[in-house]
């Protein structure tokens, strides 16, 4: 691994370089677990093509609060990779590095000369990582898609919504994040793990639509022996039981999750109904009216006056708070994943990695200013201070101040 040294930074990867050629989602949330587990994580950013996530509302002091939290703890350099002396420099760092992560589509790195096997023949324990919707091989390779596309095809939209309503959408890029920067995560870890032994680097190719298609873990064996594939509510989970969400007299919901005959009793005794047990016991197509005289119950209280109710009663039913609520819950408060950041002018509140919790040691700060690193980076290679300046000067690089 690399000896490079990143004072404040701390953790299980301190010893790590990642390059970092992502934009938007995918990459970038990757990228910062690693920075939260101490890596050192260089951002290579186009100093005139702006960032997406850069610009979208809502900014504190001009900068974007999205960009502060996906790429906080990150250095970065701003290179031209369209022109040659670009490239060169971009090869120059890679060969420096432990890890690269891209997520442009299949064959724009090999048209710059940045593909996995001309940068592994000077730095052969490079790890590689590609990330993209359908993968480096297949009909859909070059195809464009987005999260909904890719659970779509992956087949969890199918059944992921109520019986005559269809499937559901998600406030949350299930597939950019579950199907892609987590198993990204994982596989760059593990071929640390296995360089270590080898002494080689190794290619990822990440799929999102693969990574969704591995989210069906508890329906795909069954579906793919039987004749008949899960589908909107009539399952366990999707609606067809009494777990579901119920709305409360004031508009508020909550999620009961009681599908276990212990916590469906102590739900129904709650509710003043433990005459209704038995329809909790019966298949997902039977509890329709069981699941109506709960959201009878449910809508005749207010939120609090529920809360109150199922604050002491274990039968797993908890409040569906705003995500304003969740930042602010005591539970995550406590578990240390809300955490606040500053640089003297911008404070900023942003959820860390769940991984933190487990190594609490690692300390990260403010996503840094396009090519705010850049002189810093590009001087601990040897370039001088003139070769900086004809580099500026030719807008090869750009540097900002700190």
């Amino acid at each position: 691994m690399s000896t490079h040294t990143s004072p404040g930074y701390q953790g299980p990867l301190s010893t790590v370089r990642v390059i970092d050629f992502s934009t938007l989602l995918p990459g970038p949330y990757a990228t910062a677990i690693m920075a939260d587990l101490g890596a050192e994580v260089i951002r290579v950013e186009s100093p005139s093509r702006v960032d997406l996530l850069k610009v979208l509302p809502p900014l504190k002091n001009g900068q974007s609060m999205i960009h502060l939290g996906l790429n906080r703890g990150k250095k970065s350099i701003a290179i031209n990779l369209k022109s040659s002396e670009g490239l060169d420099l971009a090869k120059r760092l890679v060969n420096e590095a432990d890890v690269l992560v891209e997520q442009f589509r299949p064959g724009v790195m090999s048209r710059l000369g940045l593909d996995y096997q001309t940068l592994s023949q000077v730095n052969p324990k490079l790890i590689y990582c590609s990330i993209t919707g359908y993968g480096q091989s297949g009909p859909y390779a070059q195809k464009a898609g987005h999260d909904i596309n890719y659970l779509a095809l992956s087949g969890v939209a199918s059944y992921s919504g109520r019986a005559g309503e269809g499937p559901r959408l998600s406030g949350v890029q299930i597939a950019d994040i579950a199907g892609g920067s987590h198993p990204a995560v994982i596989a760059i870890l593990a071929a640390l793990f296995e360089r270590v032994q080898s002494g080689q680097g190794r290619y990822i190719d990440i799929s999102m639509s693969d990574g969704a298609l591995a989210l069906n873990a508890l329906t795909a064996s069954a579906a793919a022996q039987s004749k008949q594939a899960p589908s909107y509510g009539d399952t366990f989970l999707n609606s067809g039981t009494l777990y579901d969400y119920y709305q409360s007299s004031d508009g508020r919901w909550l999620s009961v999750g009681s599908l276990e005959p212990q916590f469906a009793q102590r739900l129904l005794d709650a509710l003043g109904h433990p005459e209704w047990f038995e329809e909790s016991l019966k298949p997902p197509t039977q509890q329709t009216e069981l699941k109506q005289k709960l959201s009878y119950i449910f809508a005749s209280k207010s939120f609090a006056e529920w809360c109150e109710v199922f604050a002491e009663v274990d039968c797993c039913v908890e409040p569906v708070l705003t995500l304003k609520e969740a930042l602010a819950h005591p539970l995550f408060k406590d578990r240390g994943l809300v955490k606040t950041e500053s640089d003297g002018q911008t404070d900023f509140i942003y959820i860390a990695s769940p991984l933190s919790t487990v190594f609490p040691e690692t300390k990260v700060d403010l996503a840094h200013d396009l090519g705010q690193d850049t002189d810093e980076i590009l001087s601990a290679f040897g370039i001088g201070k003139a070769e900086l300046e004809e580099l500026r000067s030719n807008k090869v690089i750009k540097s900002a101040k700190k």
